[in-house]
């Protein structure tokens, strides 16, 4: 299950996910996701249990304990729980030492913490609401609060002279040992600050080979202080990956709530509307706030092959035959003689594995092999 908070102090300039930053209806918010939980109770079938539950957005640590709380209480009620990991994501200026024991306290196992960068100035340029200091700070507190299970998020690929930058953000974030890091390329999107001013001329983002060589530069770091890549964009040491975005990956059922949320049910996907006052709307008035898209079985097999190649466990060709009846190595052989002996792809057991130098093409490489 995830559950989308869509308010933040302040937009980052890269950001295009849904949120708002007028927190003065977050209770009215809360009040209709509770509502929503409720109405679609039966959206996952109940022989499946919920194992995992995923805070996003937005900034869910903004929520009050008491918030927060009424959420759980909802789903402790309406669902049938077998939980192995509950997660919220958090940015460290909210990280103080009682709403660390106050997450505890709520079953929370699990921080995702959007630290992005240590470097003071790029972290004002990204429009960030905390500085370097309270990242570090933040996660010495999260340990100390005894959250054994901590990621940080990390962005490569910004705009400068030299790899300086990034090299110091990799060696902080390893002496911090958060044990699970998420990394994801500077990306320019249209409807933001940072898309507005590449439209201006102000703003000249990094080449793709510059992007490159830094995904390369923390490989090899982070593999050389014990995290494994398991999914191209994360990193975790072993023990430590991540239950709820690995289930994603492979394609296990989800449910979600909130404005702009998704859901997968196995056959078919859906969506929220991504407006918080229609949501609230429809929500109160029974007004459809959900759109769905059947999936042919063209388009699962293509997910499956692009989620699968993006994992360390890759795509199994045996699971492909005995649901979907079909057999990639005979549909596409060409192309997979073609990408092994350009060393892009391996064969393990019954299943096809990006190597390192497959990663860096990965959805190029997924979308030749797609049906």
């Amino acid at each position: 299950m995830y559950i989308h908070i869509p308010f933040c102090k302040q937009a980052c300039h890269y950001c295009d996910f849904h949120f708002s930053t007028n927190l003065s209806y977050m209770d009215d918010m809360v009040n209709v996701i509770n509502s929503e939980l409720v109405q679609r109770a039966d959206y996952l079938p109940i022989s499946q249990p919920i194992h995992t539950i995923y805070f996003g957005g937005g900034t869910p640590s903004l929520l009050s304990t008491r918030q927060l709380e009424s959420i759980l209480n909802t789903i402790t009620k309406h669902y049938r729980l077998e939980i192995s990991e509950l997660t919220v994501e958090t940015n460290p200026d909210d990280l103080k030492r009682d709403k660390l024991r106050d997450l505890k306290s709520l079953g929370f196992d699990r921080l995702s913490i959007g630290i992005q960068s240590f470097q003071e100035e790029i972290l004002k340029f990204y429009n960030r609401a905390h500085n370097a200091q309270e990242s570090i700070k933040a996660i010495g507190l999260a340990k100390e609060a005894g959250f054994e299970k901590l990621s940080i998020d990390l962005i490569y690929g910004f705009p400068s002279k030299n790899h300086e930058i990034w090299e110091k953000d990799l060696t902080i974030a390893l002496s911090q040992d958060p044990g699970h890091i998420s990394s994801y390329c500077l990306t320019v999107e249209p409807q933001t600050a940072l898309g507005s001013w590449v439209e201006k001329g102000k703003f000249e983002p990094a080449s793709d080979d510059f992007a490159a060589t830094q995904f390369e530069m923390m490989l090899e770091k982070l593999t050389a202080s014990g995290y494994i890549q398991y999914e191209i964009s994360n990193f975790g040491k072993e023990g430590e990956f991540a239950v709820h975005n690995t289930n994603y990956w492979m394609g296990v059922p989800y449910l979600g709530i909130g404005p702009s949320a998704h859901s997968f049910d196995g056959r078919s996907r859906g969506a929220n509307v991504a407006s918080n006052h229609a949501y609230i709307r429809g929500i109160k008035s029974g007004a459809p706030i959900f759109t769905t898209e059947e999936m042919s079985t063209e388009d699962l097999v293509n997910e499956f092959i692009m989620t699968g190649l993006r994992t360390i466990w890759g795509v199994d060709l045996g699971l492909l035959i005995q649901e979907f009846q079909i057999d990639l190595l005979a549909m596409k052989s060409s192309m997979i003689d073609q990408l092994r002996s350009e060393q892009m792809i391996e064969k393990k057991d019954q299943s096809i594995v990006l190597t390192g130098k497959g990663r860096l093409l990965a959805d190029s490489i997924a979308s030749a092999l797609f049906i």
